[in-house]
């Protein structure tokens, strides 16, 4: 296939959209997203919208907030 050619293109944005397309279906909603005030992950709990918190910190957040200082 030369790289002039018209199905090139077409090719390309199939498999751009596939891969897209499979990294949304393997997503992991569980997690561990940060608390952005205290630095704390925690886990989202979809049945009954409430936060469970690990009891662990992000230390890169920390450094910023030190630095924020």
């Amino acid at each position: 296939m030369d790289i002039s050619s018209t199905k090139l293109p077409l090719i390309l944005i199939f498999v751009l959209v596939g891969i897209l397309l499979l990294q949304f279906i393997t997503n992991d909603n569980n997690a561990p997203v940060i608390d952005p005030e205290t630095c704390e992950l925690y886990l989202l709990d979809s049945q009954i919208n409430s936060k469970h918190y690990l009891d662990e910190f992000d230390s890169k957040c920390l450094d910023f907030k030190n630095l924020n200082k």
